[in-house]
């Protein structure tokens, strides 16, 4: 009898399974913090009390979880060995948000109150720590002898995210044009560093913690890389251009804020009239709706927002190309590279 034909997974799909294998882990990690942080950090992750259900539509869509779950799958092992990867990952994660959302002075996020606003910059903060030294507690607890590489690999991830954080608050206080710019290669160094590196480390703990050699940990690695600068360029073409019904925040956020990001330094470095005039209207300092709204369109006809979206193609095919590197399980595969495309092509 010929087996029946099943159809691939869709993205959702790969993700919706990934999450739901890591919850209960997730769950059991979220309540051996202090209780105070427990619930902010259930809050942070869009959760109702940290046995609560999801508050809808206030839950990231667990990519780097997936990661890391596929990550373990594509080097042959059970998915169930790449669990406190992925928790530890997820942890960094929400760690890494709680801080951003203090130095950014975001109040809202996932169209609710990031946790400084609900809770305080002091307790957030406090949250924030004690999630880093969970991930790294859970890490160390990982069965088996791989703990090692695994805790290795997550600290210089640790390094890369805060050195990429640090380098984005130093880029707000350069200039927007002359010889101490912020330059597009340097906007994409950033990028790995503060995005790149965590999704490089969530696809790298997968197949360490699954028994990987060294060339197999390290393409996956350096795919999860590859999808954070392809990621970041996408979300910072939605920060400008993004519809707020669906990203939640208001339109031109981006702009209105002064942030540096791809789009706007591509345009500006590209010379000619557009990015001329644009440089001029950014040294103004703050600007009003209708300023806003021409910078966007100078952003866009000096060519900002098709260097965004060619940059994240670029990365996208680097990601594909790593992973195809390597032997790598047949579905392990095909579920990461049904993942990458829809990681990145994106509206919100």
């Amino acid at each position: 009898m010929t087996p029946p034909v099943t159809s691939p997974a869709t993205a959702p799909q790969i993700l919706a399974r990934c999450r739901g294998l890591i919850r209960p882990a997730l769950c059991r990690a979220v309540r051996q913090l202090h209780p105070w942080h427990g619930e902010i950090t259930a809050f942070s992750l869009g959760w109702d009390g940290v046995d609560g259900g999801d508050v809808p539509g206030a839950q990231g869509k667990g990519v780097r979880q997936a990661l890391a779950v596929l990550g373990a799958e594509a080097v042959g092992a059970k998915a169930g060995s790449a669990v406190a990867g992925a928790v530890a990952v997820e942890l960094i994660h929400t760690f890494s948000l709680l801080h951003d959302d203090i130095m950014d002075g975001d109040e809202t996020r996932r169209r609710r109150a990031t946790a400084w606003k609900a809770y305080g910059t002091g307790p957030a903060v406090l949250a924030g720590d004690a999630l880093f030294a969970q991930a790294v507690q859970t890490l160390a607890d990982a069965p088996g002898g791989t703990c090692v590489p695994a805790v290795r690999l997550l600290a210089a991830t640790l390094t890369d995210l805060v050195r990429g954080q640090a380098d984005d608050l130093l880029f707000e206080s350069r200039p927007w044009t002359g010889p101490d710019a912020v330059r597009p290669h340097e906007y994409r160094l950033m990028a790995e560093h503060k995005t790149g590196a965590l999704l490089g480390c969530a696809a790298g703990l997968g197949a360490l913690l699954g028994g990987a050699g060294r060339t197999e940990a390290d393409a996956l690695t350096a795919a999860g890389r590859h999808l954070g600068v392809a990621f970041q360029a996408a979300d910072d073409v939605l920060g400008i251009w993004g519809d707020p019904a669906v990203t939640g925040k208001p339109v031109h956020s981006d702009l209105r804020r002064g942030k540096k990001t791809y789009p706007v330094l591509a345009a500006l470095a590209s010379g000619g009239p557009s990015a001329t005039e644009l440089g001029a209207l950014l040294r103004g300092g703050l600007l009003d709706d209708a300023a806003v709204g021409r910078a966007a369109g100078l952003v866009d006809a000096a060519g900002g927002r098709a260097a965004a979206t060619a940059e994240a193609r670029r990365h996208l095919e680097s990601a594909r190309a790593c992973l195809e590197s390597v032997p790598l399980a047949p579905q392990a595969l095909e579920d990461m590279l049904t993942l990458l495309p829809y990681v990145v092509e994106r509206t919100g």
